[in-house]
């Protein structure tokens, strides 16, 4: 089991914190120290996620704040108010995300769901947020990825699946978008020589609301998806599954750029390992492109950041 480190004094920001390993994450990372904001959609089951962790962690220092990454006018609202509170984020997770909605849904601001809730959402807010960050000692930026981007491809022609949408094929999009945003902002990091790391993690097959609540979305009963339908295939539960998240953002040994998964049965299962990000994740040109886009559809560039 991996051991975090002590994060006393550090600013910690995970999405998606109710739940899943972002719940997990909190309460490890709330357990060694840090002072966690618990970003997530619904206030009432964040509130209920942070007494959960505080019964067993009576002093642990956890604060419940909204943000819906569907909708880039929350996003705002989230930032602005960090920014107010002046405070530097040692650590930003996003951690958040929905996973193959068997019809085609659309976000507050007209994206396809998974491309703006898991893509668009997360930049914004990374980009947003990145004076505070960087404003931080040792800042990270963490971006959970999947092993599914390993067949993703950036759909410049329909990035939003507006034609022949395939729920399955658009979460691959999404995640590969994420760890092209990861590696080029590492990149970018590198060549401005800012005290920034930016790395990914998955969590392999790890036994989670994300793939009955993803794809119970519009339906009844959870559809199949990649990760439901073979119940043949090795998982294990979340707090292993955690572990290539916290050690990404918490390990002295990992790494700018870096990209940390499971290390057992073709990634699914395991304790954490480095992993070697897919060939599209590391085509410059495809990310410039990407990252150009991001800005485009959010309307939040690098430059605002600064």
């Amino acid at each position: 089991m991996y051991a975090v480190p002590d994060q006393a004094g550090k600013l910690i920001v995970v999405t998606g914190a109710n739940s899943g390993t972002g719940k997990e994450a909190t309460r490890r990372l709330a357990e060694a120290g840090a002072h966690v904001v618990m970003a997530v959609r619904t206030i009432a089951k964040g509130e209920q996620a942070r007494e959960e962790v505080l019964a067993a962690h009576p002093g642990a220092e956890l604060e419940v704040r909204r943000v819906d990454l569907a909708d880039l006018a929350s996003v705002a609202e989230f930032t602005d108010r960090l920014i107010a509170d002046g405070t530097p984020v040692d650590v930003l997770i996003n951690n958040a995300g929905v996973m193959a909605p068997p019809t085609r849904m659309t976000t507050a601001d007209d994206f396809e769901l998974q491309f703006g809730s898991n893509f668009l959402g997360p930049f914004a807010l990374t980009m947003r947020l990145l004076p505070l960050v960087r404003a931080a000692q040792a800042p990270r930026v963490v971006t959970m990825s999947s092993g599914v981007a390993s067949y993703g491809r950036i759909r410049f022609d329909d990035p939003q699946w507006k034609r022949a949408y395939r729920p399955n094929l658009a979460y691959a999009q999404s995640k590969l978008a994420d760890l092209m945003m990861t590696l080029h902002l590492a990149d970018l990091a590198r060549q401005r020589g800012w005290n920034l790391m930016s790395n990914a993690a998955h969590p392999g097959f790890t036994r989670t609301n994300l793939q009955t609540a993803g794809a119970r979305l519009g339906r009844d009963k959870p559809k199949r998806t990649p990760m439901n339908s073979f119940g043949f295939l090795p998982s294990q539960p979340v707090g292993p599954g955690t572990e290539p998240l916290l050690y990404a953002a918490t390990s002295a040994d990992a790494v700018n750029g870096g990209y940390y998964g499971p290390s057992g049965w073709f990634g699914l299962v395991g304790p954490t390992t480095t992993v070697r990000p897919p060939r599209r994740a590391r085509d410059a040109v495809i990310a410039n492109r990407l990252w150009a886009e991001a800005e485009r559809l959010t309307g939040v560039s690098l430059a605002a950041s600064r």
